[in-house]
């Protein structure tokens, strides 16, 4: 770490700017509707000086006059010309040719995503945010890209405030991030509240601000051999602006039809320049504020128990049923009480819903070459904080063994707090060296996540009780160096690129221990000869979200070395072969050889046939490895505590769990592209993915998959404060078939107006093949080791079927968009008391409209799923007794969005 400090501070000093003897500029205009084309790239035809246009179109650029360059605008049709004093470069629109954009999936400059033998997909922000009715990246990819699944959850914890989200059906930890095309960090928050995505981590997105963001590239295609682990499904690539001499800001106000789910966004955006060699530095700073929603009804619980109050509230006592054996009975005596109390059976609903989130934060883009552009300084980076408010289950006056009377005499409905910081920085340096191109960097991320639960009591601590409690929290700490070559070689065959590095990553996962009183049960008492036995029969830790014990609290690392080779050629002009191979080392789980082979071979200028076949390697997560917590929830029916322990404990032993290892996977890709016109563009792509020891969550062991308690187990567990144990495990092999559709189509009316047409849709299809062997031990129990809804959760519970229509209209300064996205079927399955539901397709409508008043400012306004539409109700085996109205399926909980959005946008003088 000492020497790539001191090549930092070398690099801050020998970036002093100086001025050049030749300088070209000019300004980029639209060679159609001759209007300034902002955020172009005008760089070298070798790629080693590049600057990006202000918003007036103008560039300046240090080079010798009468050097080649080519200018190049998403869109448009790269264009080469000689560098003058002052030149007009006009580019001809073309929707196929993106060659501005560096994608990932090919380590070749030259390549495009319209020559890739891989499928990409690059999503542009800085326009679309125009009139896109999402506020948060998350759900602006659900309606983007049909193969990306997210949606949020209720009463699920820290799910609640990071959104779990997916590539083709695939887990949240088996999509590779990049930023900058550099691995981003995942979140030290492990889902495993039995939503999607559970047991697995996942990369928070929200936590880097839209407005920071200049385009996205996903990539559809296993790219392990290429990125590294993780990369089973595909990559996300997040690119970050580069304006310079511009400052643009945001605001977007928005409700539900509701009236609730309030949010509020301000963004700034600011790039300048650095030194005189093409440097820039672009700031961006991002505040959100996101009201809850409540999506309730009625529910069919027993709020009050007779015996469990402390006096007879309601007729002198003279309710004296069977309560067991007479419902109407149970719901006469809630009434009476409620009479007699003054309250309202809609006072004990639970919240059900989006939960409150506040969400700031700051990025920053920076490059700064050196003299003679010999070298560039980069880096990039950000901090985001925020504080979320999510709700667990109410606990009723019924549950005796939950209350604290004086208290809470009518129950209480807690919340969980979090505080959430998000905190990255990656530094490089680029050089050349002989006539290859090197690239070194360092980046290091950090996820913090505490929690602090409100509203709610520790039971065993009676009256003493507080009624709040810092539960603790878990961190996670990933740094990463990587050093690359690249070169190209223009005499081999039609061209040769060839790829060279080695990646070492460092990763550190921590527990923390909350207060005491978040965590102990002062009931329990260990007996002279090692038993122990619960002396009062309540509830100890905070309700809700107990607090991480001084079991679960610890801080566990592991390191991965890694060399990869990766090579394109060009046979011919028509024919394209690329080639991949990547060995890496875990110093937890030994060694690992992945290789990809990729191909293109275009018939003819209009039709290109291409494919792809890789292997794939996942370690478990640091999280997987250790997580250890026990926590509230739906215990085979009922609300109780249910414990996390890692394969590694003395309860797993117990029980008979075995270690984990690594998933393996097989992924193979085919499709075609069709472009018979400038204007239209068409691919599809087949995939297969297969993925061995698929890791899982099972059930909870201590009960059968119906509740009979093994009371073997049960008893083991009363030391650790749990009911029932539950543990990660690689359950299954599972497959993936699919197929993606993207077309893209422009219309032009005449020179002020056009229509945009995309028709993107996406099938998928995921099948759990073969349940693994089960421990000797378990055999006993196969639908806790891996039940019904666990296998529903990997197979159904996101849309098989996806397709975003989309119509952008503009006529002059007036945009229009109607898009149309059709979520294909769900099903839930509500094992072991609930059943096997489906639910049907449904298509969400969004509409918006936005009105550049000046080249300054432009007014937006729209809605999201303007016609209402929700998921079906879930049938009442579902829904724990009707208190879950919806399940978080498709399209969510939300209902309509309106929308009003002002942007503000002001550009200075190239000098």
């Amino acid at each position: 770490m000492k020497s790539l400090q001191l090549l930092i501070v070398m690099c801050v000093i020998y970036c002093v700017p100086v001025y050049a003897q030749n300088v070209a500029a000019g300004k980029v205009l639209d060679a159609h509707t001759g209007k300034a084309l902002a955020g172009a790239i005008v760089q070298t035809q070798n790629g080693n000086k590049s600057v990006i246009t202000d918003n007036e179109g103008n560039f300046k650029i240090n080079v010798p006059i009468g050097q080649m360059l080519q200018a190049s605008h998403l869109g448009f049709t790269t264009l080469a010309f000689q560098a003058e004093t002052y030149s007009e470069v006009r580019l001809s629109e073309n929707v196929n040719d993106l060659s501005a954009v560096t994608v990932v999936g090919s380590r070749n400059l030259k390549r495009s995503i319209d020559n890739s033998p891989v499928p990409v997909d690059v999503i542009e922000l800085k326009s679309a945010t125009k009139t896109l009715p999402q506020v948060d990246l998350n759900q602006m990819l659900n309606y983007l890209a049909p193969s990306f699944n997210s949606a949020r959850q209720s009463s699920s914890d820290g799910t609640e405030h990071i959104d779990p989200a997916s590539l083709r059906g695939l887990g949240p930890d088996q999509t590779l991030v990049l930023i900058n095309g550099k691995r981003r960090h995942t979140t030290s928050l492990l889902n495993n509240q039995g939503t999607f995505g559970n047991g697995s981590v996942g990369t928070d997105l929200n936590a880097i601000p839209v407005s920071a963001i200049d385009h996205i590239e996903i990539l559809r295609d296993g790219a392990s051999a290429q990125y590294g682990s993780d990369a089973i499904a595909g990559v996300i690539n997040i690119v970050l602006k580069k304006n310079t001499r511009t400052f643009q800001a945001g605001v977007t106000g928005g409700v539900t039809s509701r009236g609730d789910g309030g949010t509020s966004n301000v963004n700034l955006n600011w790039g300048g320049t650095l030194g005189k060699n093409g440097g820039f530095i672009n700031l961006t700073g991002d505040f959100l504020y996101r009201g809850k929603t409540t999506r309730t009804q009625e529910h069919n619980l027993t709020i009050f128990n007779q015996f469990a109050l402390p006096e007879d509230a309601a007729n002198g006592g003279a309710f004296t049923y069977d309560f067991s054996a007479d419902p109407a009975a149970l719901r006469a005596y809630d009434d009476s009480v409620l009479k007699a109390r003054n309250l309202k059976r809609a006072d004990f609903n639970f919240q059900i819903g989006d939960a409150k989130i506040l969400n700031s934060g700051v990025f920053y883009n920076l490059s700064l070459p050196f003299k003679n552009n010999k070298a560039e300084f980069y880096s990039f980076g950000g901090f985001n904080y925020r504080d979320g408010m999510g709700f667990g289950f109410r606990r009723l006056p019924s549950e005796e063994w939950n209350m604290v009377y004086s208290i809470f005499p009518n129950g209480y409905q807690p919340n969980t707090e979090s505080h959430i910081y998000d905190e990255s920085v990656a530094v490089g340096l680029k050089w050349k060296y002989g006539k290859w191109n090197m690239d070194l960097s360092n980046n290091i991320g950090n996820n913090r996540f505490d929690y602090i639960v409100n509203n709610t009591v520790n039971a065993s601590m009676k009256e003493n009780s507080p009624t709040t409690f810092k539960a603790g929290g878990h961190a996670f700490l990933q740094n990463t160096v990587n050093l690359d070559a690249s070169r190209y070689f223009e005499t081999v065959a039609q061209g040769l690129n060839l790829g060279l590095g080695a990646e070492f990553r460092y990763e550190k996962y921590t527990i923390r221990e909350g207060e005491e009183a978040s965590w102990k049960n002062y009931g329990l008492y260990t007996q002279p000869d090692g038993t122990t036995i619960d002396t009062l029969g309540l509830s100890g830790g905070s309700q809700s979200f107990g607090g991480f014990t001084p079991y679960n609290a610890g801080t566990h690392d592991r390191s991965n070395i890694s060399v990869y080779a990766d090579a394109e050629l060009d046979v011919t002009k028509s024919f394209t072969l690329a080639g991949s191979a990547r060995f890496e080392h875990y110093s937890d789980f030994g060694s690992t050889i992945n290789g990809k082979l990729a191909a293109r071979y275009a018939i003819n200028k209009v039709f290109a046939l291409r494919g792809a076949i890789s292997t794939g390697f996942r370690a478990p997560s640091l999280q997987q490895q250790f997580f250890s917590y026990v926590s509230t929830d739906l215990v085979n029916g009922k609300i109780g505590q249910s414990g996390f322990f890692p394969t590694n404990s003395d309860v797993a032993a117990f029980i008979g769990i075995p270690k984990l290892k690594e998933e393996t996977s097989v992924n193979a890709s085919a499709g075609f592209t069709v472009s018979p016109g400038k204007n239209l563009r068409i691919t599809v792509d087949g995939y297969y993915i297969k993925v061995n020891d698929r890791i899982t969550l099972t059930g909870n062991f201590g009960q059968d998959a119906y509740g009979n308690v093994d009371s073997v187990i049960a008893d083991y567990l009363i030391p650790y404060g749990a009911n029932t144990a539950r543990f990660f495990v690689n359950s299954v092999d599972t497959k993936t078939l699919g197929v993606d559709l993207v077309t893209t189509y422009t219309y032009r009316i005449n020179n002020n107006n056009k229509l945009d047409f995309t028709l993107a849709a996406n099938y998928n299809n995921n099948e759990v093949v073969q349940v693994n062997s089960i421990p000797e031990k378990l055999a006993s129990q196969p639908d806790v080791y891996f039940s019904p809804a666990e296998r529903a959760l990997i197979e159904t519970i996101n849309p098989r079927t996806k397709v975003n229509f989309t119509i952008n209209y503009k006529v002059r300064n007036l945009t229009v968009l109607l898009r149309n996205e059709y979520f294909g079927e769900v099903t839930k399955n509500g094992f072991p008391f609930g059943e096997v539901q489906l639910h049907k397709g449904k298509t969400v409508t969004d509409i918006a409209l936005s009105y550049d008043f000046s080249k300054h400012f432009t007014l937006s306004a729209g809605a999201n799923n303007i016609f209402d539409i929700f998921p079906d109700r879930q049938v009442y085996s579902n829904s724990y007794f009707g208190v879950f109205k919806y399940a978080p399926v498709q399209m969510g909980t939300t209902g309509t969005f309106y929308f009003v959005r002002l942007l503000v946008s002001v550009a200075g003088k190239a000098k």
